[in-house]
């Protein structure tokens, strides 16, 4: 299957709308603001605004053209449950899901509280084998919470995506989570990444049966740092993905 994002996990991005607010610590070097805002006040641009949050109707459609199977991360440039996108707006979102099964949309999000809240209103959605919930983890304070939170939310597959990870997290709960994504942050500002922390994230994961894909270690040239761990790549994924294609 063709590639159509450089996101290793996964293989296409839909942005139905751009731009957020920041809401914890690992959203201080945010790579989708830093690309967005290159183009502040730039005419006739899709972020011409900026970074600024900014609903794109014209988008909705764009699943129903793609013509294979593929793998869907859903709003990489903003935040699907963002306290600034209207419940009805969500509502058409997750009806272009519904209506294209063929595609496997990932769903990430800080905002778990509203995500938890909004998918036990749609119950439909816990049965939609097509869309998997994560949220975002960066240290204990702010991530083990929405892991609870993620736990509580009724969903085919739930994930973790891991990334920046900004310390070591002795009290992740696996519990109920079908898949860890794991990452350090990238481009100016980084902060570093301890191998220790991944490691013991991986380990983890393999007690307990849970697929899991190092993304990066990331840093100011993530590109010369890659994504070796002890010596080989780590690309696990749930079985269900292994379908897809």
């Amino acid at each position: 299957m063709a590639k159509h994002t450089a996101i290793e996990w996964t293989d296409s991005t839909w942005n139905p709308w751009y731009g957020c607010r920041k809401v914890s610590p690992g959203c201080k070097h945010c790579y989708a603001e830093r690309f967005a805002e290159r183009f502040r006040g730039t005419a006739d641009h899709p972020f011409s605004t900026g970074f600024d949050p900014t609903l794109r109707p014209e988008r909705l459609d764009q699943p129903f053209r793609w013509r294979s199977p593929r793998m869907v991360f859903v709003n990489s440039m903003s935040d699907l449950f963002g306290e600034f996108v209207p419940d009805e707006y969500l509502l058409q979102v997750f009806d272009v899901m519904r209506r294209t099964p063929q595609h496997t949309y990932q769903v990430l999000t800080k905002r778990a509280d509203r995500m938890n809240e909004w998918v036990r209103s749609q119950k439909w959605v816990s049965t939609a084998f097509n869309i998997w919930l994560g949220v975002s983890v960066e240290d204990e304070k702010y991530g083990l919470p929405r892991v609870d939170l993620l736990r509580r939310t009724p969903a085919a597959v739930r994930f973790l995506s891991i990334e920046p990870l900004l310390e070591a997290l002795p009290g992740l709960d696996l519990g109920g989570i079908h898949w860890v994504i794991v990452g350090g942050e990238s481009g100016p500002g980084a902060r570093p990444l301890d191998p220790r922390w991944v490691r013991s994230i991986r380990d983890r994961c393999h007690r307990e049966g849970v697929p899991f894909f190092f993304k990066q270690w990331g840093g100011v040239r993530k590109h010369v740092t890659g994504r070796v761990l002890d010596g080989r790549t780590w690309d696990e994924v749930p079985e269900a993905v292994q379908s897809v294609e």
